[in-house]
């Protein structure tokens, strides 16, 4: 078969017919565009790559770009019942007496919310929002982390807090994400603080992630970290439950808040 296309635009065009389409086989690529198996294949391996397709069997299906992310004064109420609920979820799997790192965000918020009724906690954190919420409660040390304030997510980012973080080792890291996907990991959409978060989750035994389903089968602009560089995965129910079975197979603790 003969190519008509030049790859590059031939590629463009499989990715607008994907947008519409949401999943496309090899063979209904073949169909439409003139080409043999083995082309197909290759420009959906390299679409894949660039995060713009998740493979599948037989095909790809549509990956979700997640939209920039606004300031957190302004996630504050979006989908609030959901971090409301995920934050008592997670909030649970805290024992008294343990030491946690958490990371920005306005879920991680919502998890400091319902920790102020656990004892002879220590808590670490990076987050303005944080501190203010659990400072002054009597059975909580809360430990500061200083570096550049960067102001759209009042967090404190940057080498300062990234060497600070190599002399930290807590039993639990709890943090959000942009996006999560099967294919592509842990996504966020600011590189300066996904370094940082990445020294994050470095210091802790356990890692915790925590994001609602809007953030699922997601996929921002910079990688945090694969899969499997957590241990448990907090979210609602409103969650694509392929995507839960998918995380279980690779032994990743899912909880339904």
């Amino acid at each position: 078969m003969t190519d008509f296309l030049p790859t590059p635009e031939r590629q463009k065009q499989i990715l607008s017919l994907l947008t519409r389409e949401k999943r496309l086989s090899v063979t209904e690529i073949v169909k439409q565009f003139s080409i043999s198996e083995a082309t197909a294949r290759r420009d959906l391996e390299s679409l894949t790559s660039q995060g713009k397709a998740q493979r599948v069997h037989g095909g790809v299906i549509a990956v979700e770009q997640a939209p920039p992310e606004l300031p957190i004064l302004e996630r504050e109420n979006e989908q609030i019942d959901e971090k409301i609920r995920i934050g008592r979820a997670t909030a649970s799997l805290v024992a008294d007496d343990e030491s946690l790192f958490l990371g920005s965000g306005t879920t991680v918020v919502e998890v400091a919310r319902n920790l102020r009724e656990h004892k002879n906690l220590t808590v670490i954190t990076n987050s303005l929002p944080v501190l203010n919420i659990l400072a002054g409660i009597k059975e909580i040390t809360v430990i500061s982390l200083g570096g550049m304030l960067r102001e759209s997510e009042l967090s404190f980012i940057g080498h300062i807090t990234e060497q600070a973080l190599t002399e930290i080792r807590v039993d639990k890291v709890m943090m959000g994400a942009r996006g999560v996907s099967l294919e592509h990991g842990l996504t966020n959409d600011y590189w300066q603080e996904t370094l940082t978060d990445r020294a994050i989750m470095k210091s802790g035994r356990q890692v915790i992630i925590v994001a609602d389903h809007t953030k699922v089968n997601r996929v921002s602009t910079v990688l945090l970290a694969p899969l499997n560089s957590m241990h448990t995965f907090v979210t609602d129910a409103n969650v694509d439950q392929k995507f839960v079975q998918a995380l279980k197979k690779q032994k990743i603790q899912v909880v339904i808040a």
